[in-house]
């Protein structure tokens, strides 16, 4: 049971919030002594995976962002690592180990390589004490800060309800997948940013958006010095490689990006053809059938506004043989969209909303994030509210409050998808399905002063009759799970 918002701020006002940090919280010491890899011709980089103990670890998968490799029996690994495209290399961290965590972020699972011809680097991991079965995952979109005012509002809003979410999931593994957006065109504002993730009680790791970016260069696919002169290289400073995989309990996570940089803030909503390349190599260690979670920023399949990935078909054909959910920001507006049988998209309603202006996206969804809940093979999701309980799911304008639908009573299921049930009862009376409709939300019409244009699907409408007095909705999930709230006309 998830702990009240009343003790919550008590624990944290007492500062007990940070006293006991989950076992994703800790720094790996490397053992004194380990196996050396020889040298080979031809690959700049090697290195070592091993645990705690210094014992290699095999068959686990390494990569310098275009090559793979695989360690062998004694945790061996080997890769070309071009000095000219290449200043990290990474690995997949394997459901049974865990990489360390640096004050919240996930930390461990690279290495930053220099520009001499041969150089070793060795990794260690901590092998997990029992395999996962269970964790929560929380993705959260755009908090995209400009400035001290934003970084407050992050700072005192979003981050102690996303602590307060965690208390909840106490002693089980909790991971915080940023989708990118982090800051709004401001490199110096990483730091800060970090810093106000640094207590939370989960490993944290982040995507790169189009406002990530230095405006300064172009994105690495698109210069010449990929090395240091390219749009990714504060991100990565402060967070490692801008794509990445790594595996908990039954899940095999990946984030990629899908902004192709020109530079000035030119760009295209993309997959290079590296990425996908890579993204192909990365999936082709990962058993068919397979559920995978794909951290994106650009959404791959909306239907209210275009604002998808120019080569989603291509996309589409390598994630094609896995379940896939695609977790996705960059709208500042909430749409679920079941791509396929087997790929489901959400484009989540970011947590600075309509960029901190007020509290809901141009959908009219609040500021928030997602929760996802995972048991083995098995998941369940719900929006999150900011500053709202857990089943603040909907919104119900009385009739003449929504200026668009005069004698309507309106509601806004954010969550809303077409496996969703929205009926109504007048008097107690049940009336039947509410009618669904696409409008531009009220409440956000309010919060900006003026129309924009931008119409979500996620509305719904009734008409009560002349003697109604009371009006409940029922808006059911595709879990089954019922949220109910009655209104007195």
């Amino acid at each position: 049971m998830r702990i009240s918002k009343m003790l919550f701020s008590a624990l944290f006002a007492l500062g007990l919030m940070h006293a006991a940090p989950l076992s994703a919280q800790f720094t790996i010491q490397r053992p004194a002594r380990v196996a050396a890899p020889a040298e080979r011709p031809g690959m700049r980089v090697r290195g070592m995976v091993a645990d705690e103990k210094g014992k290699g670890i095999a068959g686990v998968v390494v990569t310098d962002g275009y090559e793979f490799a695989t360690t062998d029996k004694q945790g061996f690994y080997y890769l070309p690592a071009d000095p000219a495209r290449c200043n990290m290399v990474w690995l997949t961290v394997p459901a049974d180990y865990e990489a360390g965590a640096e004050r919240g972020l996930a930390d461990g699972f690279y290495a930053r390589l220099d520009s001499t011809a041969s150089q070793r680097r060795d990794f260690t991991l901590r092998r997990r004490s029992a395999p996962v079965e269970a964790f929560v995952y929380l993705a959260v979109s755009d908090p995209q800060v400009l400035n001290e005012h934003d970084l407050n509002r992050f700072r005192n809003e979003t981050v102690p309800d996303i602590a307060a979410t965690l208390a909840g999931y106490a002693g089980r593994d909790a991971y915080v997948v940023m989708l990118g957006d982090e800051v709004y065109d401001r490199m110096d504002l990483f730091a800060p940013y970090a810093e106000a993730v640094a207590g939370l009680n989960a490993r944290c790791y982040q995507t790169m958006g189009n406002h990530d970016y230095n405006q300064l260069y172009p994105g690495r696919a698109n210069c010449a010095d990929t090395v240091t002169a390219h749009a990714e290289r504060d991100f990565e400073s402060h967070f490692g490689p801008s794509y990445y995989s790594f595996d908990v309990g039954d899940v095999h996570v990946v984030t990629l990006k899908n902004i192709d940089y020109y530079g000035g803030r030119r760009y295209d909503e993309r997959f290079t053809p590296e990425q996908l390349a890579w993204l192909a190599r990365d999936l082709s260690y990962v058993e068919p059938g397979s559920l995978v979670f794909l951290n994106v920023h650009a959404p791959t399949s909306n239907q209210t506004e275009h604002s998808n990935t120019d080569n989603t078909d291509e996309l589409m054909k390598i994630l094609r043989g896995y379940r896939v959910h695609i977790f996705a920001g960059h709208t500042h507006f909430y749409e679920n969209q079941p791509v396929t049988d087997s790929i489901y998209e959400h484009n989540i309603g970011a947590a600075c909303g309509g960029w901190w202006q007020g509290n809901v996206n141009r959908c009219g969804a609040p500021n928030g994030y997602l929760v996802v809940e995972v048991d083995g093979d098995r998941l369940s999701w719900r929006y999150k509210a900011t500053g709202r309980p857990d089943d603040y799911l909907f919104r119900v304008y009385r009739p003449g409050s929504f200026v668009s639908q005069p004698g309507y009573l309106v509601v806004n299921v954010w969550d809303w998808d077409p496996a969703w049930s929205v009926r109504w009862y007048e008097n107690g009376d049940l009336q039947g399905d509410m009618e669904q409709f696409a409008a531009e939300d009220q409440d956000y019409i309010t919060m900006i002063g003026e129309t924009q244009g931008y119409e979500t699907r996620h509305l719904f409408r009734a008409k009560p009759s002349a003697g109604a007095r009371t009006i409940r909705i029922e808006a059911t999930d595709r879990f089954g799970r019922t949220f109910s709230q009655t209104v007195s006309l």
